[in-house]
């Protein structure tokens, strides 16, 4: 109809990192910056599903899932995310900034021993954002110290720790890491930065 406002593009906006604290921390940030710009949406963040809530109730030594299954279990509530939080914002025009999105579970899959090809494959339904920022990551000499819910990260390497001998938290973040910034150039992240910040609006 001639004379009738188009409605805004909506945009996703992926912000990746090894560690809970720090992507909830850089999804807040890049939040309050889109938000004082005028946009409208919200951050959506990991186990909206409520899954991995679920087996946290579970006794530990009663939960025994493989790296792969951990996978399984994110990529299902991804969908969950991309259903009913994610893409009905974007239809509406608004901003979702996705904290943690699929770079970070690739990078953790990776550092646990599976395979990029079935990694990749294994998200090949999530659609590219049209930003991917990486959080600084604190402490990256360390392991994962937060427990359970603090992040996707956190709540694999507790499972593991307990499951499996070669567990090393402290080697696999350092590789998942490593993994995460060769990301940067090669998929179009980038780090978070004041720059990469108002490249957004």
């Amino acid at each position: 109809m001639a004379g009738r406002r188009r409605k805004p593009a909506g945009r996703l906006i992926a912000v990746e990192g090894t560690r809970g604290r720090d992507v909830t921390r850089a999804a807040a940030r890049v939040w309050q910056h889109l938000k004082d710009e005028g946009a409208e949406g919200g951050v959506s963040t990991w186990d909206a599903s409520g899954t991995f809530y679920e087996l946290r109730l579970a006794k530990q030594k009663e939960l025994t899932p493989s790296p792969r299954t951990l996978l399984l279990l994110y990529a299902s509530d991804l969908t969950f995310r991309l259903r009913w939080q994610i893409r009905p914002a974007i239809a509406q025009g608004q901003t979702v900034v996705a904290a943690p999105y699929v770079e970070s579970a690739i990078a953790f899959g990776e550092a646990a021993g599976l395979p990029r090809k079935w990694l990749t494959e294994l998200f090949r339904f999530a659609p590219k954002p049209d930003a991917c920022l990486h959080a600084r990551e604190k402490r990256s000499s360390s392991g994962w110290k937060d427990k359970w819910m603090a992040g996707f990260p956190e709540f694999a390497s507790v499972v593991l720790k307990s499951t499996r001998a070669d567990w090393d938290e402290r080697r696999r973040r350092a590789e998942a890491i490593r993994i995460l910034a060769r990301s940067e150039g090669r998929r179009g992240c980038r780090l978070l930065k004041k720059k990469s910040l108002r490249e957004l609006t």
